[in-house]
């Protein structure tokens, strides 16, 4: 299929795009934009990239990557609501009014020479043990009792001059030099805010954009198992449950004392087999506790609980705001959590982000990525998608899908 015809569902969902920026902002899209918003979403259907030139290829040189390039740069769209507009329809055409949202970051590696990529950093590359400049986005996704949709999106990067000073701190220490002969922290710099931060921002702005809908919890790995984080996320939905994770080393204290969460679970309070109820209505057995424990690092009391799947030796452990859930309800929501990377999955292979995407600097890259995600909300707006949804199955066709 050449890029000379387009599909129906692209063009409805372009048509409803531009009916909820009106409603949303009051303005609109034009004709031309939405023809080029109609033919970059078919373009990264049929060449699985974000690439002008592959574009004009595509379309028999009828359109010229010059041109495309010049309407992604100039054309007067505004980027800033199109997400938000596309999020309200996908909730608005799968009834959606309720879910739990997960908190996430993805790494993508870009090209060796990055001077001019948005944000991009030097990075640890986990399959060969070096290092590769990359991009950080940290993606906040709504997992619904019917569909998990990309609500928010912000890319991260490290202030350079905290991570200068950190390395050079470190030198002076394996030097044996004293603290106070070592530079002092500097402070951070605002323009590079922390993934917790950004985290924060992103769920404020779902609440004011989307503050239809109820959110049931907030779910989040080891990063933001802060107290700050766990505290002002819970705050922005009116005191919501939020569950993110424990180190095994972090301390918690049982009749005033202070243990491990590793020895107080593995000694203490031994977790005991349950049935646990997954999405799709699967049930699996795995090994769980939980008690009410002061966490040292938070300063107050948590719901802790640990957990153990089948063939693992150790326990995680999770850690929650709200005490009045049962250890049961924590480890059924927080399961939750594992949607993302199903997500993160199909995003970096088949929706243009993670392939040919390397638009230049900060307006190339952001654009680029409200462009993939409002393709993968499309993609959720496909008939034969929706049909499934509307009977209540998953994306196997086979399992319905479990409310929180």
């Amino acid at each position: 299929m050449l890029l000379t015809e387009f599909a129906p569902f692209i063009e409805d969902f372009v048509a409803g795009l531009d009916a909820g920026l009106a409603a949303d902002t009051g303005s609109r899209l034009t004709n031309k934009q939405k023809y080029w918003l109609v033919f970059c979403l078919m373009g990264m259907l049929l060449t699985n990239s974000l690439c002008w030139a592959k574009f004009e290829r595509g379309s028999l040189g009828k359109y010229k990557a010059t041109a495309l390039s010049w309407l992604f740069r100039k054309a007067a769209i505004a980027w800033g609501s199109l997400l938000s507009a596309s999020v309200s329809q996908v909730l608005r055409r799968h009834g959606i009014s309720e879910g739990v949202l997960v908190v996430d970051e993805s790494d993508r590696a870009r090209s060796k020479r990055t001077a001019r990529i948005h944000k991009a950093y030097k990075q640890k590359h986990k399959p060969s043990g070096g290092y590769v400049n990359g991009q950080t986005v940290v993606l906040l996704l709504l997992v619904s009792g019917s569909a998990t949709c990309s609500v928010g999106a912000a890319f991260y990067m490290p202030d350079p001059a905290l991570k200068a000073w950190d390395k050079e701190d470190k030198r002076l220490k394996a030097a044996g030099s004293a603290k106070a002969d070592r530079p002092a922290k500097p402070a951070r710099d605002a323009a590079y805010p922390t993934k917790a931060q950004i985290a924060l921002g992103l769920l404020a702005g779902f609440r004011q954009a989307h503050g239809g809908v109820k959110v049931k919890a907030v779910l989040a790995d080891a990063l933001y198992g802060s107290a700050d984080f766990m505290d002002a996320a819970s705050q922005i939905f009116g005191g919501v449950q939020v569950v993110s994770q424990l180190h095994r080393n972090q301390n918690i204290a049982h009749k005033g004392k202070s243990r491990t969460s590793d020895t107080y679970f593995n000694t203490l309070n031994p977790g005991v087999a349950v049935a646990m109820k997954v999405r799709g209505g699967k049930d699996i057995r795995v090994t769980a506790a939980g008690a009410r424990l002061k966490v040292g690092a938070h300063g107050t009391k948590r719901f802790v609980v640990a957990l153990k799947y089948e063939g693992e030796t150790g326990y995680r452990y999770l850690v929650a705001t709200d005490m009045t859930w049962r250890a049961l309800d924590i480890l059924q929501t927080y399961s939750l959590r594992w949607l993302v990377e199903v997500f993160f999955e199909d995003w970096k292979l088949y929706e243009g982000w993670g392939r040919e995407a390397k638009q230049l600097d900060e307006e190339g890259s952001s654009r680029g990525l409200i462009l993939s995600l409002l393709f993968d909300h499309c993609l959720l707006l496909h008939p034969e998608q929706t049909a499934r949804f509307r009977q209540g199955f998953g994306a196997d066709g086979n399992n319905p899908f479990t409310k929180v």
